[in-house]
């Protein structure tokens, strides 16, 4: 580990496609196995940085995030709104010291995991490095290149970043000579309930997840049933997700059959 690098989990956002899920729960912190999706980006950022060089950004329920990384990680709270990806940057440049920055998106599911340190590994810290995958369907870079949730700044880019609401593609990656490394990994950016679902099953290798202290008395297939939730007698739960809202209503969000996506 190097001491010129730190890391920052973005965990801002609203997941509004995601919804009413994360009016529950901030989409980082919606469990994808039996760990959550903001715990999965911490793992990864901390396979490549130092312990106390982590930074993690909120704003929607930030109070929740807050909780849940209360000493492992810099908290930097975005009020009265959310800075973007590169305004999350721009707001820690104080802590940021004058090192480089690996960040990672803390709604991404990889499988397999990527290997943070593989992806530092040569970086010339001149260039942004970006993590991709080809998606000729959806591409951001080069006709077939999708960003892949986790990229390197040089601190001479990162310093230049202002702390208002701004997207890192605009003021930095559209324009500039990227480094792009391409992983054989499949990618779920986890912002809609399938892709969500989808990163469960993957984790679970297709079986439903059934979180801590959930009641079943139903029949639940494809699914995921969180935390403290309840699938009642006589229900049929299949390609959705159950969850329990803040005054204990259940909620339910049906998908589309995934198919193959299992």
């Amino acid at each position: 580990m190097s001491d010129s690098l730190a890391g920052l989990v973005l965990a801002a956002g609203e997941g509004k496609r995601l919804r009413p899920l994360t009016l529950i729960r901030p989409k980082p912190l919606c469990p994808v196995g039996d760990s959550t999706l903001l715990d999965l980006a911490l793992e990864r950022v901390a396979a490549a940085v130092a312990p106390d060089a982590i930074a993690v950004n909120a704003h929607h329920l930030a109070d929740q995030i807050a909780a849940h990384v209360a000493g492992r990680a810099h908290l930097s709270r975005e009020e009265p709104e959310a800075l973007g990806t590169a305004g999350a940057v721009g707001a820690i440049t104080g802590w940021l010291g004058g090192r480089d920055l690996l960040i990672a998106s803390g709604d991404v599911y990889l499988d397999p995991p990527v290997d943070a340190a593989g992806f530092i590994d040569g970086w010339d810290r001149r260039r942004p490095r970006l993590l991709v995958v080809a998606d000729r369907h959806r591409p951001d870079f080069a006709g077939q290149w999708r960003f892949a949730g986790l990229s390197l700044l040089p601190n001479s880019t990162a310093a230049a970043l202002p702390a208002r609401p701004a997207g890192l593609y605009e003021l930095v990656w559209r324009d500039a000579d990227l480094d792009l490394v391409p992983t054989d990994s499949a990618h779920l950016d986890c912002g809609d309930p399938a892709s969500y679902l989808a990163a469960n099953l993957t984790a679970s290798g297709g079986e439903s997840v059934i979180g801590a202290g959930a009641v079943v008395d139903g029949s639940v297939e494809r699914s995921v049933v969180w935390p403290g939730a309840v699938v009642h007698r006589g229900e049929q739960l299949r390609d959705a997700i159950r969850a329990r809202d803040l005054e204990g209503n259940d909620v339910t969000v049906q998908t589309h059959d995934l198919g193959s996506l299992a």
